[in-house]
This record gives C-alpha cells, sequence and structure tokens, in this order.
C-alpha cells in the first residue's frame, strides 16, 4: 500500500496477528509511513516468514492472544521496546468452519479465548501504555446476515463490536478513540479460516462474490486503509464499526 511518505512518522504502534493477511498489510503501511511497530504472531513459521521480510524495520514477537501469561509479557515488551504507544490493531483471530450441532466445547473455547478473550485482556494490559489521544481498532467482521457453520465465530466478533463500545465509553477521560473495522469477504492467504481444505476455500471465494454488491473479495489494503483512517484521521469518531464489505451490510444488490 502506497503512504504519503512518514504521514506516522514518530507514531509506534501494536499490532496483533500482525504476521499475514489484513494484520500484515496495517503493518506494512504503517512502516511505509515512518512509523515504529511491534507485531504479534503464534505461528512460528509466520513468524520466521514475517521476520525474514522485514528484518529490523519491526519488532516481531511471538504471542498466544489466549494465553494470559503472554498477554502479560507481550504488555512488558511493549514497555520496554516501545514505551508510550500511540495505537493498537487488535486483529488476531480465529475461525473454525463447524455446524452449529457440531461445535465441542474445546473448538467454541478456542475461538472465544482467542478472539474474545485474548482481545479483551490485551486492551486491559495495552490501554496504560497508550497515550492520552491515542486509539484502539478491532477487527470484527461485516454486520451482514449470518452465515452457516460460522455461528461460534460471529459471535465472537459481535462480542467484539460491544467491547469497542464499552472501551470507548471508559476510555473517553484520556480521549482515547476505540473503533471497529469490518470486513466483509477478503482475499488473504487463508481466507480467514487456517483449517479450511482448498476446495472449502474456492468455495467461499465463490459465495463470498455472488453475495457482494460489487461482486468481487475486497483486498487486505482496503482492510488496512479504513483500519489507519480510524485509528489516525478520524478524530471525532470513537465506539464506531465501519464495514469495509463491499456494501454487503448496507444495500440489496
Amino acid at each position: 500500500m502506497n503512504t504519503t511518505l512518514n504521514i506516522y512518522a514518530g507514531k509506534k504502534a501494536v499490532v496483533t496477528g500482525g504476521t499475514h493477511g489484513m494484520g500484515l498489510a496495517i503493518v506494512e503501511s504503517l512502516i511505509d509511513g515512518g512509523a515504529e511497530v511491534l507485531l504479534t504472531g503464534k505461528n512460528e513459521k509466520n513468524i520466521a516468514s514475517v521476520r525474514s521480510k522485514l528484518g529490523t524495520k519491526a519488532h516481531v514477537v511471538q504471542s498466544d492472544a489466549s494465553n494470559m501469561e503472554d498477554i502479560q509479557k507481550l504488555g512488558k515488551y511493549v514497555e520496554d521496546k516501545l514505551g508510550k504507544i500511540d495505537a493498537v490493531f487488535i486483529n488476531v483471530g480465529i475461525a473454525e468452519l463447524e455446524p452449529f450441532d457440531q461445535v465441542t466445547e474445546a473448538s467454541y473455547d478456542r475461538q472465544f479465548n482467542t478472539n474474545t478473550k485474548g482481545a479483551f485482556f490485551t486492551v486491559q494490559r495495552l490501554a496504560p501504555l497508550v497515550q492520552d489521544g491515542g486509539s484502539f481498532v478491532f477487527t470484527t467482521v461485516t454486520p451482514a446476515t449470518a452465515t452457516p457453520t460460522m455461528s461460534v465465530y460471529c459471535g465472537t466478533k459481535a462480542a467484539l463490536r460491544s467491547f469497542a463500545q464499552g472501551f470507548a465509553a471508559e476510555l473517553l477521560p484520556r480521549n482515547i478513540r476505540v473503533n471497529a473495522v469490518a470486513p466483509g469477504f477478503i482475499t488473504t492467504p487463508t481466507m480467514g479460516v487456517a483449517g479450511a481444505t482448498q476446495e472449502e476455500r474456492a468455495a467461499l471465494v465463490m459465495a463470498g462474490d455472488e453475495a457482494t454488491p460489487m461482486k468481487r473479495h475486497g483486498t487486505a489494503d482496503e482492510v488496512a486503509r479504513a483500519a489507519l483512517f480510524l485509528a489516525f484521521d478520524a478524530t471525532f469518531s470513537t465506539g464506531v464499526e465501519l464495514p469495509v464489505d463491499g456494501g454487503i451490510s448496507q444495500i440489496d444488490a
């Protein structure tokens, strides 16, 4: 993504789930704009890949968002490496495709522990490190009609939407804005479902193109631009969710 040279110079940001897809697009845009960035990921292969790609351009931390000890360690690492920060992008998330009657307690817990519990306590840990006047941006999901096999995932993201509003209210005294970007069907390496087969991903692409009024998938860069707008430019917006979904949640076409 092209950005104005040094538009984010002097800014410090944290991106959880920043090793690939939309998170990495946010990271690269911040770096291109001159920001100092710390990103997290869990998968060792993705961590190694992003370290090789970015080198010394970013602080890359292996961290499990579902692990409370890792969240505490992340806070200490951010404090040591960056000190005060200007923006936090809560992007980490997992999805498992399962009809509701096949959901197990284990898969339910995996998704809620990572997407919801992890997000809540990451904000709790990092909020004291955010400058007054800074911001948080959550990645939720387009508020469109429900999708079969994704009931649990959509539930985790609905919770994040509520978190954005609740945190926005609680952080008002510090003028910290909290918003959410809500992607629709976006082209990413995993298509948002890490465990899906190639056939399942192909079916998701076809269904997404058909359901989206603009008749295409969005790009990770398009989501990144929206997230960065919320983080730095939308200075009179807090507690909002911005759909980036080709119109799927807004118009019938």
